[in-house]
């Protein structure tokens, strides 16, 4: 079979890429060919997303991947950060840029939804890690903030499924995009209907649900002649960047391990054919999305790498830029253990003033907050340790097994300081690799949806072959267990 040609398009929260994927029997490369800041801004009160400026990126991505290809594409993937949305009208028209979920205007939804459906019944349908900004929750503050929007509107989609439209005109969704919405049932892979029809919300938006791999139509005859592009098919990979990126886990078959999808967020969970919905997976507030597969990503959303980038940001401001491999060694040269931060502080998920919210939460939980820069990157990263071991406790005690090996994959990868503090705070060996995992499960899902590769394990078994990982053993974990109590003490307070 000749080698085929994939474009993926990565979106994250602070970045996105094209890449072209090319598979030649066994062998996959990358290659760049179009990278930009995610574009967003605050407009009339509200945090959004830049639609059309994302679109431009996209055309620009599409253009210089054709400019000489060789061959034509077997496939255009699309995947993104989950659980923001725009709305279509009655003609197809995107009603407004889509809300980003750092918005404030979610403060408040999750109890007023709880009123009227308690918490328990919420979760026992959709098995979601309760966020203040997931999907059901931001329809909740639309409904109150504009009404009117949401009458009109006829379709709902989520960033890939909107872009996929922009892309060939499909209005559907993606099983493991739909997933992190709190509005969908993991045990009767549907949607949850009956609490949308409680709280008010139109179920005539929703759209159809699709597996991974599905073929969602053909890309548009304007933008391949806008583009300079010939006429391909758009494929949903794991339209989730998480579950694509969990998708090229490098693991093989009987391995006992969990996964960290390390980046703006940090998702570490495991893989199951079932999702878990307890009392104790509620008390944990872990999540049940759907990954490629299918499986089960049962896991927890912490807050990651953002926090190191939030302070850059405050730092560029006083006129201070740093790049992140020199505030990694500021960090790696700073004094050990001594603030801890809970990642999941409220404040801290909102844009702005990093470190004076760092500070006020060290007041609140009575600590010397961090005195330089590398005191307050070194704070961040090992407080991310200490999540990512209380995290895998606690899937321990859920699962009632041991987890071995720890595999990162993603951006995060390249903090290789974090890395080793994750091998030393857990206790167990991480695997770290590949970097471009997003990318590379979305052109694997691709491949595997015309045909090229069978299964998963055959398209993890291309990854373990055709990309480089490092293997970090932990260390006698002196300091850990004391900084771990601390932890304990300010996130349980």
């Amino acid at each position: 079979m000749a080698a085929a040609h994939f474009l993926a398009f990565d979106l994250g929260a602070e970045s996105g890429r094209a890449i072209l994927g090319t598979l030649d029997g066994k062998k996959l490369s990358l290659e760049e060919k179009h990278r930009f800041a995610n574009p967003n801004g605050k407009m009339l009160g509200l945090f959004q997303w830049n639609l059309l400026a994302q679109w431009e990126e996209l055309k620009t991505g599409l253009r210089k991947t054709s400019i000489g290809l060789a061959g034509e594409l077997s496939g255009i993937g699309m995947d993104t950060w989950g659980v923001d949305f725009g709305l279509l009208g009655e003609n197809g028209d995107v009603l407004a840029n889509p809300t980003m979920y750092r918005d404030s205007s979610t403060d408040g939804m999750m109890q007023r939804t709880f009123e009227i459906v308690p918490r328990e019944t919420v979760f026992a349908q959709t098995g979601i890690q309760f966020m203040q900004f997931n999907t059901l929750f931001q329809l909740m503050a639309l409904k109150q903030r504009n009404p009117a929007m949401l009458d009109s509107a006829r379709t709902l989609l989520f960033m890939p499924d909107l872009l996929n439209y922009l892309l060939c005109g499909s209005r559907k969704s993606e099983v493991s995009i739909a997933s992190t919405s709190q509005m969908y049932n993991p045990q009767l892979r549907r949607w949850s209907t009956e609490i949308l029809e409680k709280l008010e919300i139109p179920t005539r938006i929703l759209p159809q649900i699709v597996s991974s791999g599905t073929v969602m139509g053909t890309l548009r005859e304007e933008v391949a002649a806008e583009c300079g592009a010939k006429a391909a098919p758009v494929i949903a990979p794991g339209c989730h960047d998480t579950a694509s990126a969990v998708a090229a886990v490098p693991a093989e078959g009987g391995e006992e391990y969990c996964y960290i999808s390390s980046g703006t967020w940090s998702l570490m969970g495991v893989e199951l054919k079932e999702p878990i919905v307890s009392d104790k997976a509620m008390k944990y507030n872990y999540t049940n999305e759907v990954g490629v597969g299918p499986c089960v990503r049962f896991l927890k959303n912490i807050m990651g790498l953002w926090l190191v980038q939030e302070c850059r940001r405050d730092w560029q401001k006083k006129g201070h830029d740093h790049g992140y491999e020199e505030l990694t060694e500021m960090a790696g040269r700073a004094s050990e253990f001594g603030a801890v931060i809970d990642p999941a502080y409220p404040p801290f998920l909102t844009p702005g003033d990093m470190v004076e919210k760092i500070d006020r939460f060290c007041a609140q939980t009575k600590q010397r907050p961090p005195g330089t820069r590398g005191e307050y990157v070194r704070a961040c990263l090992e407080s991310l340790a200490l999540t990512y071991r209380r995290t895998i406790e606690g899937l321990e005690d859920i699962l009632g097994r041991k987890i071995k090996v720890i595999h990162i994959v993603g951006g995060g990868t390249k903090n290789e300081l974090l890395n080793q503090m994750t091998a030393d705070a857990c206790g167990r060996p991480v695997i770290a690799g590949p970097v471009d995992a997003t990318a590379i499960g979305n052109v694997l899902v691709q491949a595997m949806a015309v045909g090229m590769i069978k299964s998963l394990d055959e398209a993890r078994a291309i990854v373990r072959g055709n990309f480089g990982v490092k293997r970090y053993e932990p260390g006698d974990g002196r300091g850990w267990d004391g900084a771990h109590e601390r932890y304990l003490g300010v996130v349980e307070r």
